[in-house]
């Protein structure tokens, strides 16, 4: 099983970006997927999750300027990030949790660097 995620890279203050994570291998069902972030010297926090059922919540810093999405017949989840600010800047780490045979665990992708200039 992997998560491959993609779409960050040098934007300037007040532009968008948009992260995709796809999934691939033997896992037959996805609950939740989530965005996580960790910028230099810093914990890793919560950006967004998204569950089965379309739920979404979103960490303090993004509320209002992000919109994080999911296609379960394409394996995929998006995350639309807008009024990017210097603070933003960090690895974006997507998370899903998955069925691997009868099982259901937690899976990270390798991280996409998002950095934002001033």
């Amino acid at each position: 099983v992997q998560l491959q995620a993609s779409g960050g890279g040098l934007v300037q203050a007040g532009g968008s970006l948009r992260l995709s994570c796809v999934a691939s291998g033997s896992f037959t069902s996805i609950n939740f997927m989530a965005w996580w972030r960790q910028a230099p010297g810093n914990q890793r926090e919560l950006v967004a999750a998204i569950t089965g059922d379309g739920v979404t919540n979103y960490g303090d810093s993004v509320e209002g300027r992000s919109i994080i999405t999911r296609d379960d017949a394409k394996k995929a989840m998006w995350l639309q990030l807008d009024d990017l600010k210097p603070d933003d800047t960090a690895v974006y780490y997507c998370k899903a949790n998955l069925l691997v045979g009868r099982t259901w665990d937690n899976y990270w992708g390798q991280g996409t660097l998002v950095t934002v200039s001033s």
